[in-house]
């Protein structure tokens, strides 16, 4: 091939990737245009409650969460949605775990009027010193944009297999917190996810 035939050869190329770079750049904003404000509007993301465990990291422990909604099932890691609220990250400690941090996350679809239940369980520890501190946080979303705390606590596990109330809360039918509602007093939610 002689030097001017090479020339235009690589200059159609260039022009034809330069022709295919400039579709595709345009083809995307075509294909995926923004959302418009009426496609949002009265669009809620879900987690009107949510409920977070944390426990220290690099602690191979696997601390269990579990919750009761009003009128539905207990759900932790056995049963991980219930009608309210779904368990996003059943944490496991260091098994299966690629990062250090251990916490689990549960999110409800709405938020009726009743009673909530937060339990914590010592499901596994390996080489693990008691007590081991659990805290829990629980968060109601006010507008798309922000949550509001509704309880913050931290409770010590002792013992393998043990489980804790950490927190009992009502909410009235416009989803804010009953004044003097809160309190710890036990009830099981793993026993009666089996059943």
């Amino acid at each position: 091939m002689d030097e001017e035939t090479l020339t235009v050869w690589l200059d159609t190329a260039l022009l034809m990737l330069g022709g295919f770079v400039l579709m595709t750049v345009l083809m995307m904003t075509v294909m995926n245009p923004p959302a418009k404000a009426s496609e949002t509007d009265g669009v809620t993301a879900p987690g009107n409650v949510t409920i977070e465990t944390q426990w220290p990291d690099k602690l191979d422990a696997d601390v269990d969460l579990w919750v009761q909604a009003p009128g539905d099932v207990p759900v932790g890691y056995s049963n991980k949605s219930g009608k309210v609220f779904d368990l996003l990250r059943d944490d496991l400690g260091m098994a299966q775990d690629m990062t250090d941090s251990n916490h689990e996350v549960a999110y409800s679809r709405g938020a009726p009027a009743g009673e909530y239940i937060v339990n914590v369980h010592m499901y596994r520890g390996v080489n693990v010193t008691y007590p081991v501190p659990v805290k829990i946080s629980v968060n109601l979303k006010r507008d798309a944009q922000s949550s509001a705390p509704v309880a913050t606590t931290t409770v010590q596990l002792r013992k393998p297999n043990q489980e804790l109330t950490a927190l009992r809360f009502r909410l009235d039918s416009a989803g804010q917190l009953v004044p003097g509602s809160i309190n710890s007093i036990f009830k099981p939610l793993r026993v009666a996810a089996t059943q």
